[in-house]
Parts: C-alpha cells; sequence; structure tokens
C-alpha cells in the first residue's frame, strides 16, 4: 500500500480531506501498478510520473512542479483521477468488471448538455456578423488559386470533415495532421492539435495564410483580395458598423468565428442529460456506463466529452508512430513530447479517420486502442460494441439551414486572378 498525493486542479468534490492551498490530496492506493506511479495534472494535462517515495512510504511533489495557472485552465473534477485510478489498475484484464445498471445522477455529473451556442465577450455574436462568417467560410477567394475555403476541408454538410487521413491544400501539398471536425469546436480549451490558437478566431486565421492549406502570402493580400470584391465592403460594415475601415485581416477572423460559435449539434444524449429517459436504448446506457467505469470519461467529459485538456497520446503504451512530437514542436519543453488535445467525441461515428495522424478508420479499433494505449486496458468485444453504441449517441442533427451554401459577390475588375505555383 502506497499513500499518493494528488494534485488537485483547483475543485475538490471528494468527500475526503483536501488541500486545495497546497495543492495535494492524499488517497491510499492498493495497486501494485500505482504503487510504482503516480498521476498529476500538470501543463493542463494528466501524466504519469515514476513515485518519489520517503520513510512513511508517502509521495509528495513540490509547489514549484506545478503551474498552477495552467492547472486551472481544465477544472476537471478529481473524480475523473479516481476513475483514472481504476481505469488504470484494472490492467490488461480479459474482460472489464462494470456495474451494468442504468445510469444515475451521480454517474452523470461529469458531462453536461451542450450549450445553443459558444459566446465570447471579445467577440459578440449578432446577426449580421454571423452572415458575414458564413459567406467568408465558403470564400475560395481566400486562397491563393481560388481552390479552397474553410469547407474544403471542414465540410459542414459531413459533420465538419473531409474523411482524409491528413487533407490536401495548395499545390496538391498535403498536411501533416488530420483536419479536426469544426462542430462544436468553439467550446474547446484549444484550437489545432497542439493548441496553438487560443480560439476559433485565432484558428481562422492559420489556414489562410499556411503555404500548405490556402497559402495567401500575407495578411495585406488578403484584405485586398475582399477590398477588389463588390459588395462586400457594405456586409462588413453592417457586421462592424463601428469601424471606419470594416475589411480587416481580424475582422475577417472575428466573423467566421461567429459563424462557429453557433456550430453546434446538440443529440440524442443531450435529450438524456435533460432527462428523456427514453432517448437512449437499453444497450447504449450499458455503454455509457462501461464508458465511464473503463475511464474514458477520465479525458473525455463536460459537453463536449473531450477538448478540455491536453493529453500524451501512448500514456501507458508509446504510440504506434511517434513520427509527430505533438506540443513539444510548439513549447520545447519535454513534458509536452507527444502531448496533443484530447478530441471532442461529438459526432465521432461520422469523424474518421481518428486520431492526430488519421492513422485509423474504425471506431470500434479507436475504441479498442484508447483502451490499450492510454488506460492499460483490453477490452472485450462485448464491452468495444457497448461503447461504441453509445459513442454514436454523441451523433447530432446538423443545421442545414444554418450551414447552407452563401451566394457570394462575384469578382470586381481588380480582384486577383487564381495563382496555381
Amino acid at each position: 500500500m502506497a499513500t499518493v498525493v494528488w494534485i488537485d486542479p483547483g475543485c475538490c468534490r471528494h468527500e475526503k480531506k483536501c488541500f486545495q492551498c497546497s495543492l495535494k490530496f492524499q488517497h491510499q492506493v492498493f495497486s501494485d501498478f500505482l504503487s510504482e506511479a503516480v498521476l498529476r495534472y500538470s501543463d493542463s494535462h494528466l501524466q504519469l510520473l515514476p513515485l518519489q517515495k520517503d520513510t512513511t512510504n508517502t509521495v509528495f511533489y513540490s509547489k514549484n512542479k506545478i503551474k498552477r495557472g495552467e492547472i486551472m485552465k481544465t477544472r476537471i473534477f478529481l473524480l475523473f483521477a479516481f476513475l483514472a485510478i481504476s481505469a488504470i489498475s484494472g490492467g490488461c484484464s480479459k474482460k472489464t468488471e462494470t456495474n451494468t445498471a442504468m445510469l444515475d445522477s451521480t454517474m452523470l455529473k461529469p458531462f453536461k448538455p451542450l450549450p445553443e451556442m459558444v459566446e465570447a465577450d471579445s467577440n459578440p455574436i449578432t446577426e449580421e456578423k454571423i452572415k458575414l462568417g458564413r459567406m467568408l467560410y465558403f470564400e475560395t477567394r481566400l486562397s491563393k488559386s481560388h481552390k479552397f475555403s474553410c469547407n474544403s476541408c471542414h465540410s459542414l454538410t459531413n459533420y465538419g470533415v473531409d474523411n482524409q487521413p491528413v487533407s490536401t491544400g495548395h499545390k496538391e501539398q498535403t498536411g501533416d495532421r488530420n483536419s479536426p471536425t469544426v462542430y462544436n469546436a468553439a467550446g474547446h480549451i484549444a484550437q489545432f492539435w497542439d493548441g496553438r490558437a487560443s480560439d476559433v478566431e485565432a484558428q481562422a486565421k492559420g489556414p489562410i495564410l499556411n503555404p500548405v492549406e490556402m497559402a495567401m502570402p500575407d495578411e495585406a493580400t488578403v484584405v485586398k483580395t475582399l477590398k477588389s470584391i463588390p459588395g462586400y465592403e457594405e456586409i462588413f460594415k453592417k457586421a462592424f458598423p463601428d469601424e471606419k475601415e470594416p475589411i480587416t485581416f481580424d475582422n475577417i477572423a472575428a466573423a467566421i468565428g461567429a459563424f462557429e460559435r453557433k456550430l453546434v449539434t446538440p443529440s440524442r444524449w443531450d435529450k438524456f442529460l435533460n432527462g428523456d429517459e427514453t432517448a437512449l436504448t437499453d444497450m447504449e446506457k450499458k455503454g455509457a456506463v462501461k464508458f465511464i467505469n473503463t475511464g474514458c470519461v477520465t479525458c473525455h467529459a463536460g459537453a463536449y466529452l473531450g477538448g478540455q485538456m491536453f493529453q500524451k497520446i501512448g500514456l501507458v503504451k508509446p504510440w504506434h508512430a511517434q513520427n509527430d512530437s505533438g506540443r513539444y514542436a510548439l513549447t520545447k519543453k519535454q513534458g509536452d513530447a507527444f502531448v496533443f488535445k484530447v478530441a471532442s467525441l461529438r459526432n465521432v461515428e461520422k469523424t474518421a479517420p481518428y486520431f492526430h495522424d488519421g492513422s485509423v478508420d474504425s471506431l470500434s479499433q479507436a475504441v479498442d486502442m484508447m483502451g490499450e494505449y492510454q488506460l492499460n486496458k483490453k477490452l472485450n468485444a462485448e464491452d468495444t460494441e457497448e461503447i461504441v453504441a453509445f459513442l454514436k449517441t454523441l451523433t447530432g442533427e446538423l443545421p442545414k439551414e444554418y450551414i447552407a451554401e452563401p451566394e457570394l459577390p462575384k469578382d470586381g475588375p481588380n480582384t486577383p486572378k487564381p495563382v496555381l505555383n
């Protein structure tokens, strides 16, 4: 038996004693596996670290190892940490033991229904801004070749993805990571797999200037192009009425972001969370119980069932492909090696292939691999089938009228011609 000190991410909901100020929580762990490692929150992701024992067999981590501000970004309930204990300590058992009783309110605490929209004080949503954002989302003239728009890789009629391992952009170049869905993304902790953009507005700028994607040379060229298209000036003025020069690169991103903030897809799972017991079948409810008890909820919780933290891919077993170092390329911190944003499971049935590298086509295989690589569990066929049944309840309805492709203004005499090289 070892005493493990837990790092409290800022909100204790456990009945045992929790020292929030010192960020330490002691819990008795009987697992042989966990007697050699401890979970801690650091840089907004969960890590396994070797124990450092003193004479009392207690594990301590000094405060200077913890960045509280980063921890507070993801206010993960301690419940998730305890689920992680039970998940990892299960080892490679052939059958996952799980309580198949119907879901109760306690088990549902880690989840909440989707909001109607994701609001931001920095970018108030207006109908005029949404109208402009929808147009710009489909605007291929925001690309150097006039071939690509946001919708090219994030097709709104295809659950916000292109179903390719990696997307093709300017001059048939391909990216190095899978294109994640745009639906519900505005509610995530950050954007892109490595979290390099803080919100959907910042994200919208990236692909336009990326030489592999839309390949515009600079912000000035983007602005000049839109100013050359008759019809856009009036629409920008209505969207940004207080600005003398409304056609700016920041406003382009703000309009696209405002449009994306209403791209939410409530599903049968939301109906169930709102009290409709008939929204899920018995098998789907059993799948939800297994999803929780297996430990998937450790990372995939909240309204988006993910998107709220960063995590190492291959937590207990090295990921099969080691060519992408994840957040390390951005932060140069060794602890961020192979760390990526945890994907949301909303619409996961429709958004294959899976993971940052798009390396897995089958949802069942993806579930099995997460059990193996993240939780040290070997799921049997029944476990996987029931968890997949639950995951399919997260498939939402597409807002067909909202995403209808708009009519765009025609070129003006000074509108730049496509550049294909």
